[in-house]
């Protein structure tokens, strides 16, 4: 297909030209190529230049962003390639709207480092949230694979440096992000929820331990006499990721009650959920002049926990254990009293222990049902593990039993007899029917509704949410950096990139991957040639025009850079 160039006379004798849109076709009678027209555009004097324009917009569309670019540039320039240029644009205009940039600025002035070091940290964030990768591989992807506003290249040891600094100005960046992303987003901050994981390293052996202050810090002196604990960063402890054979690392993350992460923190192995909960109480308390209650699971019931959270005029909505023999959690599930039913799935009831704290009793009824189905399975295995046990000897009746016992699911439900028979423990099994489909809530607060406090709690898989999207999108786990700092920064930099996410999510009400998948096919075509170097974004389509209308953002300028060559 191609343009035909006419020539006529007019009855004057001056010569016009005329363009149309023609294709060569094979005639196989004639067996020769003839000319067909398929549309003409007129006269050349004449012509609708603002409609071929339009048409080769249009047309571009269904090429490639590079070579779109390329059919689209100025005939005198060389392509030289693209890059994907949609998704560090919008991470781009995120940051900024946040004040992340102008923060850093502040922290800069009067300071001998890097200038280009707030932008070495955004294009590490922005590696996180859109190919999340080693260090060393980030910074080749920000040199050669992404475009970067302010920033052309950098090496390994320029992202080190920026992360060492990211430490240093953590406490500032982070409360400055939280003022102004719930300003952005109009967050309500009554609710705050807190939870913890871990996250594994890949070495060999653990940290040696160390004395550390009363927030999981390293004291300058190793004998320091008011050292809170004596532990190494990277410990071994029970893992979340079911990977107990190497060392891990303690992450901490509040989150408000949309979603989105307002501060991390990172603690050695091993740490107890009491000792974080604390800190991060202590920490929030100075950002907010509202009254905050906490959200937390069934690990940070403690009566210590409670009181700290209570200091100041707060608050707390806690999940207790049910099967942990407290008098308490017996107490409540025994009070008679109906149900109330706040959704499909959601029943609650409120019980007065009077002992000053509100006890809410929740029941799912699809969660009852799951649990009797889990627990019919259960004891069927059992009846099949323990079926003719009766006629094996003693020892082997034992050594049945011992198997039975490290399974968890199983060992629940079987009793052993005064005379060394395995039988079905009746009375567990109606013990545990009795739970199904139920957990328990203690609240501080008097003012809120049963309804709202079992919600609230229902919100905590936020929480989980983020951690999901921490560890299979951003890529917190396995961490490989050897010294503490670096850790600690790595975890700074997934928070940071969550939080850019969450603020993209609610928003425009899509999902990163969706908008990731849109926003990477807006690309930055490169051209060079005697009049010198020349960038061109291509053509946005209308999902993506939504995406940055949204989220209130300016659409790119058509041309990003024009340098003339000397």
């Amino acid at each position: 297909m191609y343009v035909r160039v006419s020539t006529r006379k007019t009855t004057s004798g001056q010569p016009v030209r005329y363009l149309q849109l023609a294709h060569n076709e094979w005639d196989p009678v004639a067996k020769m190529s003839r000319t067909k027209v398929l549309h003409s555009f007129g006269r050349e004097d004449e012509l609708d230049r603002a409609a071929i324009e339009r048409l080769v917009v249009s047309l571009s569309r269904l090429l490639e962003p590079g070579r779109a670019a390329t059919v689209t540039g100025p005939a005198d320039l060389v392509f030289v390639g693209s890059r994907p240029f949609g998704g560090t644009d919008v991470l781009d205009g995120l940051w900024r709207a946040l004040g992340l940039d102008a923060v850093m600025a502040a922290q800069l002035a009067g300071r001998r480092l890097d200038p280009r070091i707030e932008r070495v940290l955004f294009a590490l964030v922005a590696n996180r949230a859109l190919d999340a990768s080693s260090k060393l591989a980030a910074a080749d992807w920000i040199s050669n694979d992404v475009h970067i506003t302010g920033l052309d290249g950098v090496d390994e040891q320029a992202c080190y440096r920026a992360m060492d600094w990211l430490l240093q100005i953590e406490p500032a960046l982070a409360k400055e992000a939280y003022h102004r992303v719930t300003d952005l987003l109009n967050l309500e901050v009554d609710l705050l929820f807190f939870d913890t994981t871990s996250t594994y390293v890949e070495i060999d052996e653990a940290d040696e331990p160390v004395a550390r202050d009363e927030h999981g810090h390293t004291l300058a002196d190793p004998a320091d006499p008011h050292a809170a604990s004596h532990k190494g960063f990277r410990s071994y402890g029970k893992s979340k990721d079911s990977r107990d054979d190497l060392p891990q690392v303690i992450v901490a993350m509040a989150v408000t009650r949309d979603g989105i992460p307002v501060r991390v923190w990172s603690w050695p192995g091993g740490t107890g959920d009491s000792e974080l909960i604390r800190q991060a109480r202590d920490d929030m308390r100075a950002w907010t002049v509202s009254r905050v209650v906490w959200v937390a699971d069934r690990g940070f019931a403690s009566a210590a926990n409670r009181r700290h959270l209570m200091r100041g005029g707060g608050g707390y909505i806690i999940g207790e254990r049910l099967r942990s023999g407290s008098a308490e959690a017996a107490q409540a599930l025994s009070r008679q009293g109906r149900y109330a039913t706040v959704r499909d799935n959601l029943q609650v009831k409120e019980v007065n222990l009077g002992d000053g704290d509100r006890w809410i009793v929740c029941f799912n009824p699809a969660q009852a049902e799951r649990d009797a189905h889990i627990r019919t399975t259960m004891i069927t295995r059992l009846q099949e593990a323990i079926a003719g046990s009766d006629a094996l000897p003693r020892d082997k009746r034992n050594q049945l039993a011992g198997v039975i016992s490290t399974k968890p699911g199983l060992r629940r439900y079987l009793r052993t007899t005064p005379a060394g028979l395995l039988r079905i423990d009746q009375a567990a099994v109606k013990a545990e029917a009795r739970l199904d489909g139920k957990y328990l809530l203690r609240c501080s607060d008097p003012r809120m509704s049963a309804e709202d406090i079992a919600i609230g709690y229902k919100q905590l898989l936020e929480v989980e949410r983020g951690w999901r999207d921490l560890k299979q999108i951003i890529d917190l786990r396995p961490i490989f950096h050897r010294r503490e700092d670096r850790i600690r920064a790595h975890v700074l930099l997934c928070w940071l990139a969550l939080l850019l996410i969450r603020v993209a999510e609610t928003r425009t009400g899509h999902t990163w991957h969706r908008l990731r998948e849109q926003l990477q096919r807006l690309h930055l075509a490169t051209f060079t040639g005697s009049a010198g170097l020349y960038r061109q974004t291509s053509e946005p389509t209308k999902p993506q025009r939504d995406i940055y209308t949204t989220l209130d953002l300016p659409l790119p300028k058509k041309i990003i850079d024009l340098a003339t060559g000397a």
